[in-house]
């Protein structure tokens, strides 16, 4: 905890010194001065614009127009200063203000170019979309309220550049560039500033614990390499989600969606899909605000039910020269696609007589089917609750809690089963015109989540292990070929016989077993010879706390000759050993997995990165061109320093034509699972690649291409058919593995 500790003290230092700054500090007058007037449109007929943003330009102060047009804005600044006029849809206007006798009347023009869109992600400052050093898009109130998707989320699937994985209706995942997998380690996505990334699983759960709609202010998207201002997990891309300011958005919004899908009824009857969301926002004399947001949605999931056969029996792990066989029921070595416990790690070699000749057969265990193993229901509850405090016109503190729950199905190594997955997140941020520093949390707990394929494995064994199981098919096939039966039915018949006391997807009992297995925390375990029930589960228990710190200054004003940003950020994963996914490296391997006397599994595992960044930028020839370089320096203890470095020539002859050129490279460290993991998945350790968790297994040592152990599994798998013992097969077919 003394890491913990370190960034703390951090915060409170900077918190202090920034407060502290003379550019952080204004002269105060003795009374308040308020400035009031109007806002329409530059149209003949002069329409009142309501929600209007109105703030004093370089200040956190502002105010938004009523529903007549109208705005108050209260400042203790002194005179002149600059108040902004903005919303979509409209160019923004700067209105000095020289004195406060007058009341304002201001027009707006409409405005339908992206040229003047303003952005922020690029290099971290406001600045227009199209003269940004890389590529960004933008989905602005406009474009979210105009998308056809259901919900602005899903509307980042037609951002170009994007792609949006849906592995469940809750569970959605954007990516750029390549590498398109569900726990999408190479792409950032931020909500004000906050990475929700889940430490543990490995993925960010999409806007499963972000904003809803009514607080969505933006999303903006870099489709490419953000590492040279991000880090080190942002070599693809960054989506930064920003919500609704109370103080300029305030008042109540509900919304409720209805939705139907199964419409065809051929996996599930047809099915309703609602979401209700509700937003409330008030502000205090343009001081103290608060917000606070919740959402519920519930619905059926699709169902995985594709029943193709992968292990067809022309196949040499399956019978290939018994073509009567072929047909799928028939084939005592089936392998289809959403049926568990089926795979070749589940198979057996049983021996028979027939037709006068030893023959061994390929057999695999009958397993369940995954629409019997997960349930379609899915739901997702959210909540968000800010406060917002103006110490001074230029300098703003924040709170803000937000919680995420949900249900859903992803694909990693196996398929898992969300349930009851809840991330929160505690975020602390003090905010001035040239600065911020934020701290947060981020604390995530897996729930009743599970692995489907250590589930069907484990119903299978609590009905005898392989090999009772087997020798059980073994008697009962011999017996049916003994009595004539044809080889086909003589399986159908022998499968029936060895699957007798096996529990059955329906009856109470299955629900009864799956329960419990799925209750228990650990997939190593499984029946013993004797045919005992299995101790095995399915339970994915994970949970971690990550502490993040970072601050950003832009010391433009001080430099003078050119713009110059500075940045930092520190994080610290903390990871609970679990035993069965996480486990404390510093305990002998043999007892890795084995819980202490107090329940638990170790000491929690650390996990940590630190980086820091300058940017500069600077502009010719009447700002015509402007030159942007980053640099960027990543560290984490377990690997060397990387430098991450971004080089920009942005060209502007006139307004709305802009030439880009650019480069950058970025590096990534490890994300959790892939640093630390040391799961066991179905007879298959999955470990993560850090030095600490080979030491004591030697893994690296000892390590075999893919292709060389297909091509030893099936030559033994071929000896043992022929009456070989299967150590011996081993024995005589090991010079087949490739190191």
């Amino acid at each position: 905890m003394n890491k913990i500790t370190q960034h703390l003290t951090l915060f409170f230092v900077l918190f202090i010194g920034f407060t502290s700054l003379p550019n952080s500090t204004v002269s105060a007058q003795e009374e308040a001065i308020i400035i009031t007037g109007k806002v329409t449109d530059n149209t003949p007929k002069k329409e009142l614009l309501p929600g209007i943003s109105i703030t004093i330009k370089n200040t956190v102060s502002g105010t938004i127009s009523d529903i007549n047009g109208n705005f108050e804005l209260k400042t203790k600044l002194k005179f002149p200063f600059t108040i902004v006029f903005s919303s979509v849809g409209f160019q923004p206007r700067e209105v000095q203000i020289l004195n406060g006798d007058s009341k304002l009347s201001v027009e707006l023009n409409t405005q339908n170019i992206l040229a003047n869109e303003v952005v922020v992600s690029a290099s971290r400052v406001e600045e227009k979309i199209l003269q940004s050093p890389v590529a960004i898009e933008k989905l602005d109130i406009r474009a979210i309220k105009e998308s056809p998707a259901s919900s602005f989320y899903d509307a980042l699937d037609n951002v170009k550049g994007i792609q949006l994985t849906t592995s469940s209706l809750t569970f959605k995942v954007p990516n750029a560039r390549g590498f398109n997998i569900p726990n999408n380690f190479r792409f950032m996505q931020l909500v004000d500033g906050v990475d929700i990334q889940a430490a543990t699983l490995g993925v960010p759960l999409g806007n499963a614990i972000g904003p809803t709609e009514l607080d969505i202010a933006s999303v903006e998207v870099t489709p490419g390499a953000a590492s040279a201002l991000y880090g080190m997990n942002a070599v693809n891309g960054l989506a930064s989600l920003q919500t609704k300011s109370p103080f300029t958005y305030q008042g109540l919004g509900v919304y409720q969606k209805v939705g139907a899908n199964h419409v065809d009824g051929t996996d599930h009857t047809l099915s309703v899909l609602t979401e209700t969301a509700i937003r409330y926002a008030q502000a205090f004399n343009n001081k103290f605000a608060f917000k606070f947001n919740g959402s519920y949605m519930n619905g059926t999931d699709w169902i995985s039910n594709t029943r193709t056969n992968q292990n067809s029996n022309d196949l040499v792990t399956a019978n290939p020269k018994f073509t009567e066989l072929n047909a799928d029921a028939a084939n005592p070595s089936a392998d289809l696609w959403n049926r568990y416990g089926d795979e070749s790690n589940n198979r057996s070699t049983v021996t028979i007589n027939y037709k006068g000749k030893t023959q061994g057969f390929n057999v695999a265990r009958t397993g369940y089917f995954e629409r019997d193993l997960v349930p379609p229901s899915v739901r997702n509850i959210k909540f968000d609750a800010g406060l917002f405090y103006r110490l001074t016109d230029k300098l703003e503190l924040s709170y803000t809690y937000r919680y995420g729950l949900m249900d859903g199905v992803f694909q990693r190594g196996n398929k898992v089963r969300l349930d009851g997955v809840t991330v929160q997140n505690h975020r602390l941020e003090l905010k001035g015109n040239k600065f911020f520093i934020r701290a947060y949390s981020s604390i995530e707990n897996t729930g009743k989540s599970y692995n489907v394929k250590p589930l069907a494995d484990n119903l299978d064994l609590n009905n005898g292990s392989n090999a009772v199981w087997g020798a059980r098919f073994q008697t009962a096939l011999q017996a049916a070929v003994n009595a004539d039966v044809p080889l086909d039915q003589a399986f159908i018949q022998a499968r029936a016989a060895a699957d007798k006391g096996r529990v059955e997807p329906g009856t109470a009992a299955f629900e009864q077993l799956k329960q419990t297995i799925i209750g228990i925390n650990n997939w190593d375990i499984a029946a013993n010879v004797t045919g005992a029930p299995a101790t095995g589960g399915a339970w994915l228990k994970q949970s971690s706390t990550l502490y993040h710190l970072e601050g950003q200054w832009d010391l433009s004003e001080k430099v003078k000759k050119f713009d110059l940003l500075v940045g930092f950020d520190s994080r610290i994963y903390l990871i609970t050993p679990d035993g069965n996914n996480f486990v404390d490296f510093s305990r002998p391997v043999a007892e890795r997995t084995t819980p202490l006397a107090d329940g638990t599994f170790g000491k929690n595992q650390t996990y940590e990165k630190f980086g820091a960044f300058a940017q500069l930028t600077k502009r010719f020839f009447n700002n015509k061109l402007k030159i942007n370089a980053s640099l960027r320096l990543d560290q984490n203890p377990e690997f060397s320093p990387k430098v991450n470095p971004r080089f920009a020539l942005v060209y502007s002859p006139v307004e709305s034509h802009n030439f880009r050129i650019s480069a950058q490279n970025g590096w990534r460290f490890p994300a959790v699972f892939e640093a630390l993991s040391f799961v066991n998945n179905g007879n298959v350790r999955r470990v993560g690649g850090l030095a600490r968790v080979n030491e004591g297994i030697g893994f690296n040592e000892n390590s075999y291409t893919l292709a060389s152990l297909n091509v030893f599994t099936a030559a033994v798998n071929a000896d043992v058919a022929a009456g070989k013992a299967k150590n011996q097969a081993a024995l005589d077919n090991r010079s087949k593995l490739e190191v």
